[in-house]
């Protein structure tokens, strides 16, 4: 059986740490920032780590 491609925008987006881990960035922190407080766009900063089905299916796309 053939090796699946990588998936581009995947790959992009998600980060694997070295234990593993998926870490994505949030959304929603990009415009319309005017009337989002400053303790929301914070929390929005930095990167999540990944938990669930979501893990799954990512690691899926990226072939890992």
């Amino acid at each position: 059986m053939p090796k699946l491609k990588t998936h581009s925008g995947t790959k992009d987006r998600v980060k694997v740490s070295k234990n593993g881990k998926l870490r994505v960035g949030s959304p929603n922190k990009s415009h319309f920032l005017q009337k989002k407080s400053g303790s929301r766009k914070r929390s929005l900063s930095g990167l999540k780590t990944l938990s669930g089905k979501n893990v799954r299916n990512m690691k899926r796309k990226l072939g890992v």
